[in-house]
């Protein structure tokens, strides 16, 4: 029998018990806990050394990388980025140069000097600029040189010498080293003074431009062609007085007031795309003791990537209207660049079109690709006294480090750089000239392989 003051103790006991039991759990509950964090801490303090370790090697791979960018892609001062390049030119043809005309080959082939180059990139918060300046044998210019903004929309402001607008690319349709026949009537890779506007707007971008006038004349011993690109350049001819040249006077003309619009719809993404585009030019020609004109062209042009293959198509017109007693032959205009003039036809359709591939080459530690291409542009001229001027190039392009080859063939009926033998080149009045007349209209080759470093 239990003692009645012994039953009154039994709840406490109870109670009692049950908190004993609930502290011991608890006390059981806090150890593991302070395990688990013990455990996790040592944890991350593994993880915190091997990201430490990570992150010095990656720093290190970073300078490495800083250092490899010094090397190939020019000296960093601050915001300003300092390269160029020296290319050197060995040339291989069926024909002898034979007179100031640009060299094409012949006797055996010949190595030479093509350019020596700086450049210059600023890009300091959103201001932004480009400067390049070009060295050849006997004359150098000016290339380009132009500041600007970039938007935080991604549109860009340029003013300056700086590229027209006009075409599918920088180069128009080409990847060759000779570009192609849109060049060397001044719609393409064109370089002028002024301001030009990019921007993209859903699939579709647009650029305007505005150029006051042509980039000029540098230093060189033409009258007015000691230039990258071609223009419409002066030209000096002789007065005459009872039948002898007694003085010299300039004549020609000087691109001004220029307008440039450029639309181009992208279709696709990734590795396969399309770019259809159209291009529209018109400007004012200053006549020197001629009468001033006027000139204009629009083209359509489209850009198809199917992985590493490109196909690029371009359909060109051109008009210049200029007082056609300026020559001894109508419907010709005196286009200049590389310190040299040649009478061009006036007026014209120029079809293009290039086929490239770009195969990477990882599996070879002195290659970085190679692309191959086919390029066929013609110049079709208006006047039934012209012959037409075709331009056709097979090659590849080369790439390895700061190195990019080319290696080309050529074959034309009328291009300046490839050369008829036996032409008259003594005279710019005589309507001979490959863009012009074209008088001979003789097909000619030539091999061409230029070596260029870029750093």
């Amino acid at each position: 029998m239990t003692h009645p003051w012994l039953r009154s103790l039994y709840p406490v006991l109870l109670l009692t018990g049950l908190v004993a039991h609930s502290a011991n759990a608890n006390q059981q509950s806090v150890s593991e806990l302070t395990r688990q964090v013990e455990s996790l801490t040592r944890q991350l303090e593994e993880a915190n050394t091997q990201l430490a370790a990570a992150k010095a090697m990656e720093d290190a791979a970073n300078s490495e990388q800083a250092q490899a960018t010094i090397t190939e892609k020019g000296i960093h001062l601050g915001p300003v980025t300092i390269g160029g390049a020296m290319r050197v030119n060995y040339i291989y043809g069926d024909y002898n140069k034979t007179g100031d005309e640009p060299q094409r080959g012949g006797n055996g082939g010949n190595v030479e000097l093509d350019t020596f180059r700086i450049n210059a990139a600023l890009d300091y918060q959103q201001f932004i600029g480009r400067l390049e300046y070009r060295w050849y044998d006997g004359y150098n210019f000016l290339h380009t040189g132009w500041l600007g903004y970039a938007f935080e929309d991604g549109a860009q402001l340029e003013v300056g010498v700086t590229r027209v607008p006009f075409g599918p690319g920088a180069y128009g349709i080409s990847q060759s080293w000779f570009y192609g026949q849109h060049y060397y009537v001044g719609l393409a890779d064109d370089m002028d003074l002024g301001v030009k506007y990019l921007t993209e707007t859903g699939p579709w971008e647009l650029a305007f431009a505005y150029f006051y006038s042509s980039e000029g004349n540098w230093n060189g011993g033409s009258e007015d062609s000691a230039r990258y690109s071609y223009d419409a350049v002066k030209w000096r001819s002789g007065i005459e007085k009872d039948g002898e040249i007694v003085d010299t006077a300039v004549n020609g003309y000087e691109e001004s007031n220029q307008f440039n619009f450029r639309a181009i719809y992208k279709i696709g993404s990734g590795a396969n795309t399309t770019d259809i585009g159209a291009s529209f030019e018109w400007g004012e020609l200053d006549g020197k003791r001629v009468d001033d004109g006027d000139h204009w062209a629009v083209s359509g042009h489209m850009i198809n990537k199917m992985d590493n293959l490109t196909i690029a198509s371009q359909l060109t017109r051109y008009e210049m209207s200029i007082d056609n007693g300026a020559l001894a032959v109508d419907n010709l205009i005196p286009l200049g660049a590389y310190d040299f003039a040649w009478p061009t036809a006036t007026e014209a359709w120029i079809p293009a079109i290039s086929l490239s591939y770009q195969y990477d080459t990882p599996q070879l530690s002195w290659l970085d690709f190679v692309k191959p291409y086919i390029e066929y542009s013609n110049i079709l001229k208006d006047d039934n006294a012209q012959n037409d001027s075709a331009l056709v190039v097979l090659g590849a392009a080369w790439a390895s480090g700061g190195w990019y080859t080319y290696s080309d063939l050529a074959y034309s009926n009328g291009n300046l750089f490839v050369g008829d033998e036996g032409d008259n080149y003594s005279n710019i009045y005589d309507g001979v000239g490959d863009f012009g007349a074209n008088g001979n209209d003789s097909w000619n080759y030539r091999f061409n392989i230029n070596f260029g470093y870029y750093y």
